[in-house]
């Protein structure tokens, strides 16, 4: 028993450090955007190996993989984060449910909206809004990935 609580707290330790080494390379590539900057959004799951498989594809990056329960998608506006539920139950009990996201949205620029829907049609299960113009400016698809979470890809309108 000794062993085992031993040999998680070092692989706590270990992506704990991954963690901060990653934010601080992301955090050294922003640009000073005041004492607040966000670099790292992570994604709770209880199956790391189906979302990782998701969003390399729909992402087209391979992951940076730190064992069973973590990887990461480095993009030049910070880190998409997936971390196992289990792992993170050991690291903080309570603190997170895998698949219950009802209230955030992933949103990532691309080049061209219409075709990463084209793209993604076979792939992606769940659309929730095909491309659309938006009132605000904005062309977006929006979809779930396999746990539910709400991505949408958006460009800037293209001027008519």
């Amino acid at each position: 028993m000794v062993r085992r609580v031993w040999s998680s707290a070092i692989g706590l330790a270990t992506l704990s450090m991954a963690l901060w080494a990653s934010a601080q390379q992301t955090s050294a590539q922003t640009q000073d955007a005041g004492s607040h900057v966000l670099v790292n959004t992570c994604l709770i799951t209880s199956n790391v190996k189906q979302l990782v498989e998701f969003y390399e594809f729909v992402l087209n990056i391979k992951a940076r993989k730190s064992g069973e329960d973590y990887a990461e998608f480095p993009t030049t506006g910070g880190v998409l984060a997936i971390f196992s539920a289990r792992a993170q139950e050991r690291y903080m009990p309570h603190s997170a449910e895998a698949g219950n996201n009802r209230g955030v949205i992933l949103e990532f620029r691309v080049s061209d909206v219409d075709q990463e829907y084209r793209r993604l049609q076979g792939f992606v299960k769940t659309w929730v809004k095909p491309p659309t113009t938006q009132p605000w400016g904005t062309r977006s698809a929006y979809f779930r990935d396999p746990d539910g979470n709400l991505v949408d890809f958006f460009a800037p309108a293209k001027a008519k």
